[in-house]
Formats: C-alpha cells, sequence, structure tokens
C-alpha cells in the first residue's frame, strides 16, 4: 500500500491527528529490527543528531508529530506519535533514554557504545567532527496503529 493510502486511512481512523505533523522515516541502523522493538513495546524513544536536521533544513521533531515507521525496504510498519521531546547535549543523555530506547542491553553504557560512533558518522557526512557537547534530540512516543 502507498505511504499516502496509508495516511488517508489513518486521518480517516485518527481525525484528532489530522493537523499534526507528520513524516515517513526508517531508523539508521536496522530499520526492520528496530521497527520490530517498536512493535513489541521495547523501544518508546529514538534519539538523533540536532545538527542533521539543520544541515537538511528539516523541522525538527515536536510534541504531536506523526511518524510513520518504515523497514530496511521502506514499507510501513507501525505509526506512532511524538509524547515527548528532548533536546539536550550528547554527554547529558541518561539511563532513562538508553532503557526506553530499548537496544541492546537497554542501559545507558550500550547506548553510548552505539550511537557516539552513529553521530559520529552522521557529524562527518555533514562536515562537522562530532564531540559530547553536541546537541541529540530524542523523541518519546507510543504506538497508535501496527500496519
Amino acid at each position: 500500500m502507498a505511504h499516502e493510502q496509508i495516511w488517508l486511512d489513518f486521518m480517516t481512523e485518527f481525525p484528532i491527528f489530522s493537523n499534526s505533523p507528520r513524516t515517513s522515516w526508517q531508523f539508521g541502523v536496522d530499520p526492520t529490527a528496530l521497527a520490530q522493538l517498536v512493535i513489541a513495546g521495547k523501544k518508546t524513544a529514538t534519539s538523533s543528531y540536532f545538527l542533521d536536521y539543520t544541515n537538511d533544513n528539516e523541522i525538527v521533531p515536536t510534541v504531536g508529530h506523526v511518524n510513520l515507521i518504515l523497514d530496511n525496504a521502506a514499507q510501513p510498519k507501525v505509526i506512532t506519535v511524538n509524547t515527548k521531546v528532548v533536546l539536550q547535549p550528547y554527554k547529558q543523555v541518561d539511563d532513562e533514554i538508553g532503557y526506553l530506547e530499548g537496544e541492546g542491553t537497554r542501559n545507558l553504557a550500550y547506548w553510548h557504545k552505539v550511537h557516539a560512533p552513529f553521530f559520529s558518522d552522521v557529524a562527518q557526512e555533514i562536515g562537522h567532527t562530532f564531540t559530547t557537547d553536541d546537541l541529540i534530540v530524542t523523541e518519546f512516543f507510543k504506538v497508535l496503529k501496527v500496519l
């Protein structure tokens, strides 16, 4: 089913979100596995590199933002809505985020282990050098619909 039809069906089912910002996207590393963690209820947060938004002239996610999360093949898997968004330096990310991201051992040490190299790669792609003072956008979300 085309993404446009999914959005139309979603708006019919959830008209309260008809004026909400919405985007379709994949998680950066292994989109299928991470989408499955969302569907299973283990992943209720995700973090991204703030400068990537400004570099691409994209809107930073906000509370109420609706997300169509895609798998590796860009197939829709789940629709979520942001319940909270936090913008903070990487070095201030806490245990709660490590747990709610739902990956690996679900702790801050694991979060740092996988996110530092990921953010370093993203920073390099946009001509920046990643530091722990760089801002991270963390979206906390809940599932609205599994597709």
